[in-house]
């Protein structure tokens, strides 16, 4: 019988080594679980390692952390791979699969992996962590009832202003809000694109370092943040994991 693939949650940036230090954003039984897990699947297995010293603080982990075998799955993995990830799980192994941060296959290259599991029969079982992107739509006032994620935009300058056109139609035609990320050191780049590419009444939210002591959410008109950059008042967002939203009026 197969084993089950766990979809583990990690946290959202720098988390202190303590007693408790994952405690605000991951419950204790998912802690547990994880601890007791020998095999994973992770987009970067130094961050993976990092993430089970933090579990391993209040959970001790079944096995030495140096006899854990973490396999990686990136964009950098050729789909011939996968099947070779997913064999240890079908010869009845237990496994997680753990992201860079907050869970796994949302804008993250393990949805090609949990895809497979389902076609082979694998049971899958999400658990419970954050997620930037549910966190910023929360927190930003705009449609929670309606949104889109988007991904990243094109770098090219002229074909990223056509593509924040074509999302700002369809949100003030839909009331749907765009969701979407950028390179933390275009973070400013990004700002600068939205506020002059939307229209002046379009809502922009900046979310900036969710579920951390530095967390800052924002939201304002295009024309407002426009007035603001234009006054030498950028976001202390550089290098900082950001999402950003936008709502057509």
């Amino acid at each position: 019988m197969p084993g089950t693939l766990y979809l583990i949650p990690n946290t959202l940036g720098p988390t202190d080594a303590a007693p408790g230090a994952l405690s605000h954003v991951l419950p204790g039984q998912v802690q547990a679980l994880t601890s007791q897990l020998s095999y994973f699947v992770a987009e970067n297995a130094k961050t993976a390692r990092a993430f089970l010293k933090l579990v391993a603080i209040d959970h001790p982990l079944a096995k030495p952390l140096q006899e854990i075998r973490i396999a990686e799955l990136n964009v950098n993995t050729p789909a011939a791979a996968l099947t070779q990830l997913l064999e240890p799980l079908l010869a009845g192994e237990d496994a997680g699969l753990v992201s860079e941060a907050g869970v796994p296959a949302v804008a993250d290259p393990g949805a090609d992996l949990v895809r497979l599991a389902h076609q082979h029969g694998v049971t899958v079982r999400p658990l419970v962590g954050p997620s930037s992107l549910l966190l910023a739509v929360m927190a930003s006032g705009l449609n929670g009832q309606s949104f889109a994620f988007n991904g990243y935009l094109p770098t090219d300058a002229a074909a990223r202003t056509k593509r924040i056109r074509e999302l700002e139609a369809r949100s003030r035609g839909e009331k749907q809000t765009q969701l979407l990320i950028e390179t933390p050191y275009r973070n400013g780049q990004m700002l600068e694109a939205l506020v002059a590419s939307c229209q002046p009444g379009t809502l922009v939210c900046v979310a900036t370092d969710l579920s951390l002591p530095t967390e800052s959410v924002r939201t304002l008109t295009a024309a407002k943040w426009k007035a603001q950059l234009a006054s030498g008042k950028m976001p202390e967002f550089h290098k900082k994991p950001t999402v950003f939203l936008f709502l057509g009026q």
